[in-house]
């Protein structure tokens, strides 16, 4: 398991995506897969950064692990913002109309679409988001 905490800053998300990626070498990846991955780190990093502490500013660690059997990569985001379940809301109705949907929702759609396993939990005062790719 390898952790990284840093300021909840979008200005962060290159360090962000510099320690998934790095765990991510030698993992036999598809470079599709690869980017999904990346995808998925920088929707979730990104809103954790904009909305968990908004006005104020928060840390935010982000946890990777491996597991064998069957091989996976389990990516963890945590904070102590604002208690909010992204996988609470309705996914977007993508038949309807651009001009008639409900804004918002769409990036999390897209990570639930990339990763095999989204869980999210609030506990002992922090927002637990996790994210699953079978490899």
């Amino acid at each position: 398991m390898q952790e990284l905490t840093l300021p909840a800053l979008v200005e962060n998300l290159p360090r962000v995506l510099e320690f998934v990626d790095g765990n991510l070498e030698g993992l036999g990846l598809s470079p599709a897969d690869r980017m999904q991955m990346d995808v998925a780190v920088e929707e979730i990093f990104v809103n954790i950064a904009s909305y968990a502490y908004n006005p104020e500013e928060g840390p935010a660690t982000v946890r990777f692990e491996t597991t064998k059997s069957p091989a996976t990569v389990i990516i963890r985001f945590m904070d102590r913002g604002v208690p909010y379940d992204p996988l609470a809301k309705p996914d977007p109705d993508l038949d309807q109309p651009l001009q008639k949907r409900r804004r918002g929702g769409l990036g999390i759609y897209v990570v639930k679409q990339y990763m095999d396993g989204i869980e999210y939990e609030y506990r002992d005062g922090q927002n637990i988001l996790t994210l699953k790719k079978t490899l």
